[in-house]
């Protein structure tokens, strides 16, 4: 069903006739396979569905006429940004694609410690812009080349800085939001006096229902502008690098340090990090280099921190008897980077750091000590760059289990869960076979535990029909796991229930029945009366869970 085009050129006199195409040339590049998406179709007869025409706004001004269109014509839409997964598109035959590429403005407030973002404006930017003042970003997890805007507004935004600079629900200030009605709304400080410095408080204190905790990953409207909390960054203005693409390394980070903690059981992993939290001396904390599979991991800092070594050479190098004795030691590991504000301070942590490792009996490995892969790993988790490497192993890779619980509920269970990806690994050709544990993610947000977001990697080919369907069943097969030892749904199964397996939306009808069973119905109940008093139209796609009252139908 194509466009009205009265409701065409309406839109074209909005954005004018460069920021709009209905040219199928355009518009089926604006499609997702949903080989990747936490619902895992596709690609071959799963795309999402192609838009009936493409905008690329340029103000809030214009958006906020879009959706009027949008709500006069009965137009579903959705907008994104860098488009990281399957959220960020339409799920509807009779839809428009809002592409924010044209809303990348950075202002950084130094005195308040502030960012006020558009959507466009990535992490990378976001950071580089900040560090010219003594500040940094917390950067979520999915990487430098992501929006910010939508990483906060979005989605989770959990990443290996959290720990002390917080997720994504604890860096969100004042709000400019397009509801789905066309209405603006200005939440927090921004609703009272124009000023960006309180999510809460004066003004209206909607954070709650933009954000919660995942975030309504794009349906709830637009969020055109948002104040992101910046933290303090004791480093240089510019990061001084060094060597050739992907063997980036840093310069002069004299008061930083990097390194890999060893543990011998996971019940000591799991106590230093309750140790890390209350002595609060990391700067950023990440379990980083176990995504390419624990059997292989050092082989991989080999190749990645050397300029002449390649992928060829993994076979000689896990047979170096060096590289395997180092991998062993490293089994049970994980990355921090520490930053020194004074050189006292930088003194006390890495004294703190090792009265820790003390107790829980840990070690620092002495192979990531060396000077170039330590220069590297610093660089690559102050960054969070190279986002490439995730598809190195296998062309696609979908984060399952995660492991999101309290540590010490987690942390005992790793080797039983590295053992059930071992045996798909091994009992199916169709998921890359890396040695059980790929398991990588965050230390945890400020809060002294909770989140910490471990997922693995499962690596596969996102082309081949029985590669996807065999991946599809490794994950149905963690899903009950997950749920047997009550840790949730598998992380690969979060959004299941968001995008029909024909990659279209589902109904109110077909969440309904869903979510007929669920433990705490109220939840979605209560989500539908939000979404009837924001988005009454019901325009912007089935990513925000609802049920419908009794009463109500």
């Amino acid at each position: 069903m194509a466009l009205e085009r009265e409701a065409y050129r309406a839109l074209a006199d909005i954005v004018g006739k460069r920021n709009i195409s209905e040219d199928p040339a355009v518009t089926e590049t604006y499609r997702c396979i949903t080989s990747q998406s936490s619902a895992h179709y596709g690609p071959f007869d799963h795309q999402t569905p192609r838009p009936q025409a493409v905008l690329l706004p340029g103000s809030v001004e214009e958006i906020q006429q879009i959706i009027r269109i949008c709500n006069q014509y009965k137009i579903q839409f959705k907008a994104a940004s860098t488009f990281w997964a399957a959220m960020g598109y339409i799920g509807s035959d009779y839809a428009i694609q809002i592409d924010l590429i044209r809303m990348g403005k950075v202002e950084i407030d130094p005195k308040g410690m502030i960012a006020v973002i558009e959507p466009f404006a990535i992490g990378a930017v976001v950071q580089v812009e900040s560090m010219k003042y003594g500040l940094n970003c917390n950067m979520a997890g999915v990487g430098c080349s992501s929006s910010t805007l939508a990483g906060t507004a979005g989605w989770v935004g959990f990443g290996p800085s959290s720990i002390f600079m917080g997720i994504a629900s604890e860096n969100l200030l004042g709000a400019e939001w397009i509801l789905p009605d066309g209405e603006i709304l200005r939440t927090g400080s921004l609703g009272s006096d124009g000023n960006w410095f309180c999510g809460e408080g004066p003004g209206p204190s909607a954070r709650a229902i933009l954000r919660g905790w995942q975030g309504t990953a794009g349906t709830m409207g637009v969020c055109t502008k948002m104040a992101v909390r910046l933290h303090p960054w004791p480093g240089p203005k510019v990061i001084p690098t060094r060597g050739r693409a992907p063997v980036y390394k840093t310069e002069g980070l004299e008061n930083f340090r990097a390194y890999t903690l060893c543990f011998p059981e996971w019940d000591d992993y799991a106590e230093a990090f309750r140790l890390f939290h209350e002595a609060d001396v990391v700067y950023l904390g990440h379990r980083q280099f176990s995504m390419f599979g624990r059997d292989i991991k050092t082989a991989m800092v080999e190749i990645l921190t050397h300029e002449d070594k390649q992928f060829s050479d993994m076979l000689p190098l896990m047979a170096d008897p060096r590289i395997k004795a180092e991998n062993e030691k490293m089994k049970i590991d994980v990355q921090i980077v520490l930053a020194g504000f004074t050189e006292r301070d930088l003194a006390y942590k890495e004294n703190a750091v090792d009265e820790i490792l003390k107790q829980t009996h840990g070690w620092k490995s002495e192979y990531m000590l060396d000077k170039e892969t330590h220069d590297f790993v610093l660089l690559y988790l102050l960054r969070l760059g190279r986002k490439n490497l995730n598809y190195t192993l296998c062309g696609s890779y979908e984060g399952n289990f995660g492991m999101s619980a309290n540590v010490f509920v987690t942390a005992p269970l790793m080797e039983e869960a590295s053992a059930l990806k071992r045996e798909w690994e091994q009992k199916i050709p169709h998921i890359a076979a890396v040695g059980g544990d790929s398991d990588m993610g965050s230390m945890s947000g400020i809060g002294g535990g909770g989140t910490t977001g471990w997922e693995f990697f499962v690596h596969f080919d996102a082309y081949d029909k029985a590669s996807i369907k065999g991946t599809k069943e490794f994950i149905d097969e963690t899903q009950k796991w997950m749920i047997s030892k009550g840790l949730g749904p598998d992380m690969g199964r979060w959004n299941c229930d968001a995008r029909r397996e024909d990659a279209y939306n589902y109904t109110q009808e077909e969440h309904d029945e869903i979510y007929k069973n669920l433990p705490q119905p109220a939840i979605a109940e209560y989500q539908w009366k939000v979404r009837e008093a924001f988005n009454p139209g019901n325009l912007t796609g089935s990513y925000y869970k609802t049920k419908t009252p009794a009463g109500e139908k």
